[in-house]
């Protein structure tokens, strides 16, 4: 990046220890938004409220049908789907793992929990650099090397999106023609994912970055068992994500394995959609616009779009939890000397 934007979200999520605030320092003084940002700020705000205004004027159309869906969720359906939208996070957790220990960084349980967690509430801030600058300064604590945990942070991220759109390429053929003729764009990405991810094409990428970077080369190269492992475990984060959705649609239709094949695929391919379009943070908005579209056919209206709101709470309130629980079983204190990292370190690691 040319220009850090002021780090403000450091210490919104930084972790306070024995009084000690483990995360980059906002700058000072705070360098003035460039025209760029500002443009860009812009852009965020209007994509994000143009998606949420068509939703919310879908839901008001529809309302005696939409208020009649969401009485019809039980309890028990609502708890099913949020501990799937939780394992599904786990099983991220577990292929970011995998890549950090292929990495030569092996990582007590409890401690990667705390990296991987709490570093993952920078993506509800725009720009997807900021889980990246998170999990670099929790990793210090155990002594991760930057550059690790960089390359470990980015790379989960193509991992995931290579493995959802391969999972909506595979169940293409039940998502409709309404799906394919408006998002087919996202297919694109999926042989280049496919390619980058090839170890020694990965290795090589990376080697390449360190040396334009002028740093150290990495620790070790990636493995093909490694990269596997994590795609792998990818792949049964879809899968969750998926039966969890089809548990919010069956409250109000039959759970048929035709509808579960289709819940993966849109599930899979909105959250493509949404991290495609890169000024949404989280995909807030596009997701939700492009999974009542992809669901569209199988299920009615205002069933896709219950389910597609309830789906972003759940998941929001397990991308809480989850730091709860990793800060509540990790309370190792970090090295003193990890405090206070100078905020210039972090905008040479981007």
């Amino acid at each position: 990046m040319s220009t850090l934007a002021p780090l403000r979200f450091t210490r919104a999520c930084a972790e306070s220890t024995g009084g000690r605030v483990l995360f980059v320092s906002t700058p000072s003084p705070v360098q003035p938004r460039s025209a760029r940002s500002a443009l860009r700020l812009v852009g965020q705000i209007a994509l994000v409220a143009a998606c949420l205004g068509l939703t919310g004027y879908a839901v008001t159309r529809q309302w005696t049908d939409v208020a009649r869906v969401i009485g019809e969720l039980s309890v028990w359906s609502l708890l099913a789907a949020t501990l799937l939208a939780m394992a599904g996070i786990w099983f991220s957790f577990l292929s970011w793992r995998a890549l950090l220990a292929d990495f030569g960084s092996a990582v007590p349980l409890t401690g990667a929990m705390r990296i991987f967690f709490v570093g993952q509430l920078g993506k509800y801030v725009p720009g997807k650099v900021w889980p990246i600058l998170a999990q670099m300064r929790l990793g210090r604590a155990h002594r991760v090397p930057g550059r690790t945990s960089a390359a470990a942070a980015a790379i989960v991220t193509l991992i995931t999106l290579g493995a959802g759109l391969l999972v909506t390429a595979i169940t293409l053929p039940v998502l409709g023609a309404n799906a394919l003729s408006r998002y087919w764009w996202t297919l694109l990405a999926l042989p280049l994912a496919l390619l980058v991810l090839w170890p020694p094409v990965l290795n090589g990428l990376l080697a390449r970055l360190m040396r334009l970077a002028r740093r150290e080369p990495m620790p070790q190269p990636l493995t093909g068992a490694g990269v596997a492992r994590a795609v792998g475990w990818a792949l049964v984060m879809w899968l969750c994500y998926g039966v969890h959705l089809w548990i919010l649609l069956g409250a109000s239709q039959p759970l048929t394995p035709g509808l579960l094949v289709r819940s993966v695929g849109a599930f899979a391919g909105s959250w493509a959609i949404g991290f495609l379009l890169l000024l949404a943070p989280a995909g807030l908005g596009p997701r939700e616009v492009a999974l009542v579209v992809m669901l569209g056919g199988a299920v009615a209206q205002p069933v896709a779009l219950v389910a597609a709101l309830i789906s972003r709470l759940l998941l929001t309130i397990a991308d809480i939890a989850w730091p709860a629980i990793a800060l509540a079983v990790d309370r190792r204190r970090p090295s003193p000397e990890i405090d206070a990292v100078p905020a210039a370190d972090a905008a040479n690691a981007v």
